[in-house]
């Protein structure tokens, strides 16, 4: 019956992306650390599947940058660099600086025209950054991050208007933290290394304020640059 190739197909990609979504979080969270080798054998094993959609899973992952695939050996956890590191913050800072200048701060830079529909999105989006506030400023980095990344994929596609800088944003935030992450945990005082703009950056894309914003955003870079330099200087002593 034709509907059972297609019913096949749609459940081993859900089953892909859900095997994709628990690695990533895996990674994140550091507990797949930077280097380590595994083969599909061993995740279907680990997640008592078959070894398709795992290989898709892991595909995926490597599409994204955070794995990487040898012939021979499998597949293991990118090792990003703080040159890399610094890359993606560039990177990020270029494109916010495009997207909130691309209009002046008197037709309301950050956003269409204001609607219900905004207004829902505007105030998900203020509740994920109070949550990801509160994580940082108590130091809790598992929360922290889980909110942070919501936060910015949703601000990303209402800011940006377009799905692939949306994207293109999301996968940075995801390697910056798989790269932080390691550093982070061995931080003495973590909290003072955990940005907590959440709220005051959706506050001037609120307003339409993309001067405000700007600013808000180069800031937190700054403080992304200033982590990295302190990072690097401690690798090479």
């Amino acid at each position: 019956m034709p509907g059972t190739s297609a019913n096949s197909a749609v459940t081993r990609s859900t089953l892909s992306r859900q095997i994709a979504d628990a690695l990533r979080d895996e990674v994140l969270a550091g507990r797949l650390q930077p280097g380590q080798e595994f083969t599909v054998k061993q995740i279907a094993e680990q997640y008592g599947v078959s070894a398709t959609p795992v290989r898709e899973a892991l595909v995926e992952l490597c599409a994204e940058g955070l794995l990487d695939s040898d012939q021979h050996r499998g597949f293991r956890v990118h090792q990003f660099s703080v040159a890399d590191y610094r890359e993606m913050v560039e990177a990020r800072m270029l494109v916010a600086d495009g997207i909130f200048r691309r209009h002046t701060p008197r037709e309301r830079a950050a956003l269409p025209e204001p609607d219900a529909g905004i207004g829902v999105v505007l105030v998900s989006i203020r509740r994920r950054g109070e949550a990801a506030v509160r994580a940082a400023r108590a130091g809790d980095l598992d929360v922290l991050i889980g909110y942070d990344i919501r936060y910015w994929h949703e601000l990303g596609r209402l800011v940006a208007r377009n799905e692939h800088i949306a994207g293109f944003l999301h996968r940075l935030r995801v390697q910056a933290w798989v790269f932080s992450v390691p550093y982070l945990r061995a931080e003495r005082e973590l909290h003072g290394w955990l940005w907590s703009g959440h709220v005051e950056l959706i506050d001037a894309v609120t307003r339409g304020d993309a001067e405000a914003a700007v600013g808000v955003v180069r800031a937190y870079n700054a403080h992304s640059l200033e982590w990295a330099d302190r990072l690097e200087a401690r690798l090479t002593r």
